[in-house]
């Protein structure tokens, strides 16, 4: 799918009004198919969500299981539910992240409790796994080789994060082994299609691994992500600041200290001049990326900011919780102008709000925590980009 055209950019003045529920209601992507009582405040636990890099599907996951939608069709039978083998269910425990490569529109990776990093070419019916794991990784770090279609950290992993290239995937564990999967080369093919040419001429990759763990003094990571350019790791951190490392050398640069707590989420605006960081704290520090001065610090709730996201022009910002108890009574999705750190508009919710994703390329945002399902707010055709 070729995708949308780029628009007129949103003035600051006109986002309340885009995001006007009289105006375009939310889309609802509701896996059971059934209406949603009213009354209700009961939510399924999403704790991932990602865009295709077109914005032509969205993924996310409910426990062990993965649906891929159609974004512009919200039935449930327009989906594909991804799964290995013939039980139901992605991963054989609680999915921590998964992640569309921002390069390949049907890629997607995934990981979780189960140890296992899954790739999924979500074009194939169930998503069927093709891509192999390799076995030229040190056992000391506790790695096994992984059957095709996946490999194996050896422990619980915590996240995962894209090369902005789109074909090297850095994994993290609880036990902060990092690890880079080379999906560049293989030995097997990506999809066999009916009547395709052989094996040998269809595009090949691999999961090959490298151990990226950094020296560290102490505490532990909680959340990676590559800056623009994929230079340099962005990580947050229990004791609180968030560490600038050199990539793939993973030498330390340069620390951002602002927070009281630790820090969970960090991530740069797609125009690069700014890093946002969220903590235990409920703050949002903007960091300004010529001077490394902390240009706005934003109120986000009681509890902790686990998530972060930007709009694909860098221009807003907006945030979520995670699976956060103290945030129980923390409703709405607030949108930041990052330029002059003013909450623009706070969109009423029913629940707190766990995870968010702002899409590729509009002014729409995917956000879970409500009844019903994964829910899109500011409309995706029509109006503003």
């Amino acid at each position: 799918m070729a995708p949308p055209p780029v628009r007129r950019a949103l003035r600051k003045d006109a986002v309340a009004s885009h995001f006007d529920y009289k105006k375009v209601k939310p889309i609802v992507l509701n896996e059971t198919g059934r209406p949603i009582p009213t009354s209700s405040t009961m939510a399924p636990n999403i704790r991932s969500i990602s865009w295709s890099p077109t914005g032509a599907m969205v993924a996310h996951n409910v426990h062990n299981n993965i649906r891929v939608w159609n974004p512009e069709r919200p039935d449930v039978k327009a989906t594909t539910a991804l799964q290995d083998g013939p039980k139901p269910g992605a991963h054989g425990n609680t999915i921590e992240k998964l992640a569309f490569s921002p390069r390949m529109e049907s890629l997607l990776a995934s990981t979780g409790q189960d140890g296992l990093v899954k790739f999924w070419d979500v074009r194939v019916p169930g998503g069927a796994t093709s891509l192999v794991g390799s076995s030229g990784y040190s056992s000391a770090k506790g790695h096994t080789q992984g059957k095709s279609g996946e490999y194996k950290t050896g422990e619980q992993t915590l996240f995962l994060t894209w090369h902005p290239n789109g074909t090297e995937l850095l994994v993290g564990t609880r036990n902060d082994v990092i690890t880079a999967l080379d999906v560049r080369k293989a030995d097997v093919p990506m999809v066999l299609e009916p009547n395709a040419p052989a094996a040998s001429n269809l595009p090949k990759y691999d999961a090959t691994p490298t151990d990226r763990s950094p020296t560290k003094d102490k505490g532990a990571f909680y959340q990676m992500s590559f800056t623009n350019a994929g230079s340099h790791i962005l990580a947050a951190t229990t004791e609180g600041p968030v560490k600038v490392l050199s990539y793939p050398s993973m030498q330390p640069v340069h620390n951002l200290v602002a927070h009281s707590g630790s820090t969970y989420s960090v991530q740069q605006s797609p125009t690069g001049n700014h890093i946002a960081v969220g903590g235990t704290d409920g703050l949002i520090t903007l960091w300004n990326t010529d001077t490394w001065l902390v240009d706005h610090t934003l109120m986000e709730a009681a509890g902790a900011v686990r998530d972060l996201s930007f709009s694909y022009d860098g221009a807003y910002l907006t945030a979520g919780g995670g699976p956060d108890p103290l945030k129980d009574n923390e409703k709405g999705l607030s949108i930041w102008h990052v330029e002059t750190g003013e909450e623009v508009v706070k969109l009423d919710t029913t629940n707190a709000v766990t995870w968010v994703a702002w899409h590729p390329l509009r002014h729409a945002v995917a956000y879970s925590g409500d009844p019903g399902g994964l829910k899109i707010v500011g409309g995706l055709s029509g109006g503003y980009s």
